[in-house]
């Protein structure tokens, strides 16, 4: 006698329940279960297994489904084809199929009604439609399917973007059975120049193939507009392609996946995207030195972070190991730049502090405290994917060019402990002088020295070539910065402004800096804040180093080092001092010279999944 089939945990309660073959005919049965977490999966015949093999398919790894129908005329049975993207022994995903033959009725039509079901329940728990089990499960409870704008940068990392999209991204869209129309972009600031003039009832997303500096174009392009308001609520998305990948890193930490980079972390983002669902996301309003304003969804750099992206970009064809080599370099010509920080704190006291030390600390020198398929319209610029002699499956149960999974039928319809000195001993400070907080009285001016005019230069000895900044794109439109004086103008009472050597200052909107770098750990999409990072000079080259490779689990604010100070704010105002340097926003290089910043809550919405996915 069978075994009562797979039961989930009484927490989970099942939605639907049968018996099915499998592919080929003559292979075992199985019991089928689906729950709202899971497909759950238990062969009955012709022996059940006492450790079943593969009994549980989380959702979380699921891109779609669909039925099937056999070539040959005389067999009256449906298929429930499942696409699923396990983790392998060596923790990367690959794609598999599992195939499931509906047999349990006399004629075709009514095994493909019941295939069909399963598919349907399926489609909507992927999509976030709630099912219980006295439901009728009927194709009118699927959602519409979402219209999406892909964007693809071929020159993205080491210039693998495309054929990453067409291998991988393409294939799990078409099988989550998403529309959407292919765009590879041609050049810098193409794909904003696209999102400026789209008919934005046209789409319900867009999602760049990238890095972040195409998603960065994008914003910028939709708060460029007369209609901004309703422009910047068209949700975004991103599947990394790129040398840093940031947000995409946030993404897949929010969604409960381990860390990864490269093509595990861009099957991770797809799937999150195939499962739909967005979430609110803070924006930066940047005002830079020439009065010019541009957005920021990730970070404003200055020092050491800044001069390694900006100064590695000649080692892009490493793709993300290009920023290892130029940390390296940096290290050994590491410099140290005067300027000045304000910053509209957040909160009056942050909970934990940094471990105390002998020189004068601003208020705010406290350590991370736990936080709370139609055509687009274009130019004969814009190349769409029918353009280009690249071949585009059609919404597919399968990889182009990987061997048809099923002959005969067809479509139917925390990190190690780090101890050691702070700063020289072996390894003479950068700069004596200690970083001061501004007297309490003091007049909070932006009183400057002289800027040198023209590009960032580096010292020949770094090893460095001087980047070269492109002609600012900036936005004319978008909200209006209330918490900031002209830059310029002194700053209200209730800031904290601190003056000195710095090494280097971050003031960075998500938890994660690149893929594997988590730069503030209880960032939140939405919590509101920007979080301001800065290592004051004084610290030895060990001592940052330490700092950097505890940031790859987050654990670099528990090292206790006093040259580390963190801060939340809701806008700040950085001044260099020292004649040259780099500025980024993004990733992307700006103009040298004051900005002020001011954080939008809530402003962007972003494709980001469900949250808190786990798959075994």
């Amino acid at each position: 006698m069978a075994p009562p089939p797979l039961l989930p945990s009484a927490s989970s309660t099942p939605i639907l329940h049968g018996e099915f073959g499998s592919y080929p005919a003559h292979g075992p049965r199985f019991a089928l279960t689906l729950t709202p977490q899971a497909l759950h999966i238990q062969r009955l015949r012709p022996k059940p297994e006492a450790r079943p093999r593969d009994g549980l398919v989380p959702l979380a790894e699921v891109s779609g489904c669909g039925t099937l129908q056999s070539r040959s005329p005389a067999d009256s049975a449906a298929y429930l084809c499942v696409y699923t993207y396990p983790r392998g022994r060596r923790g990367g995903r690959h794609r598999a199929t599992r195939t499931f033959r509906a047999d349990g009725a006399a004629t075709y039509e009514e095994n493909r009604a019941e295939a069909q079901r399963w598919a349907t329940a399926l489609m909507c728990l992927l999509r976030g439609v709630p099912l219980s089990g006295d439901q009728e499960i009927t194709p009118e409870l699927l959602p519409r399917r979402p219209r999406l704008l892909i964007l693809v940068n071929p020159f993205g990392g080491r210039g693998l973007a495309w054929q990453r999209c067409m291998d991988h991204v393409v294939p799990m869209i078409s099988e989550a059975g998403l529309s959407f129309n292919l765009i590879q972009t041609e050049r810098q600031n193409h794909a904003r120049e696209l999102v400026q003039g789209l008919s934005l009832s046209e789409w319900e997303g867009i999602v760049t193939v990238s890095g972040d500096g195409l998603l960065y174009e994008v914003l910028n392009g939709l708060l460029d507009r007369p209609d901004w308001k309703d422009a910047v609520r068209m949700p975004i998305g991103v599947l990394p392609c790129g040398s840093g990948n940031a947000l995409a890193g946030a993404v897949n930490h929010r969604g409960g996946f381990e860390p990864a980079v490269g093509v595990d972390l861009l099957l991770n983002c797809s799937l999150l995207l195939c499962r739909g669902g967005s979430h609110p996301l803070d924006l930066l309003s940047v005002t830079l030195a020439s009065g010019s304003r541009c957005f920021s969804f990730l970070s404003v750099a200055w020092g050491f972070l800044s001069d390694v992206d900006i100064h590695s970009e000649r080692f892009r064809a490493l793709g993300g190991a290009r920023f290892t080599l130029g940390a390296v370099l940096g290290l050994a010509t590491l410099h140290t730049y005067r300027g000045r920080l304000s910053y509209l704190p957040a909160t009056t006291e942050p909970a934990v502090p940094i471990p105390g030390h002998s020189l004068p600390r601003a208020k705010s020198e406290l350590a991370l405290a736990p936080a709370p398929a139609p055509a687009v319209t274009h130019s004969p610029l814009h190349r769409s994917v029918s353009d280009l002699p690249l071949p585009l499956p059609q919404p597919a149960l399968a990889s182009p060019g990987s061997p048809e999974p099923l002959p005969g039928l067809s479509l139917n319809g925390s990190g190690p402990e780090l101890t050691g000195d702070w700063g020289g001993a072996g390894d003479a400070p950068l700069s004596p002088d200690p970083l001061l907080p501004s007297p309490p009285n003091s007049p909070k001016t932006a009183q400057l020295s002289p800027i040198t005019e023209g590009p960032p230069e580096m010292p020949a000895s770094s090893g460095f070539p001087p980047p070269t900044p492109s002609a600012p794109k900036v936005s004319t439109w978008g909200p209006a910065d209330h918490l900031l004086p002209p830059l310029g103008s002194p700053l209200p009472p209730n800031w904290v402004t601190i003056e000195g050597e710095f090494v280097l200052m971050l003031a960075i909107l998500p938890s994660h800096l690149s893929a594997d770098l988590v730069a503030a750990p209880h960032a939140r999409l939405d919590d509101g804040v920007v979080h301001l990072c800065w290592v004051r000079s004084g610290i030895s080259r060990a001592a940052l180093l330490r700092i950097l490779l505890a940031m790859e689990h987050g654990n670099h604010f528990s090292l206790g080092c006093p040259y580390l100070g963190y801060a939340a704010a809701h806008a700040f105002r950085l001044e260099p001092l020292t004649p040259r340097g780099v500025l980024t926003v993004d990733g992307e290089l700006v103009e040298y010279g004051p900005l002020q910043a001011q954080v939008h809550p809530s402003l962007a919405t972003l494709l980001t999944g469900p949250a808190g996915q786990k798959p075994t």
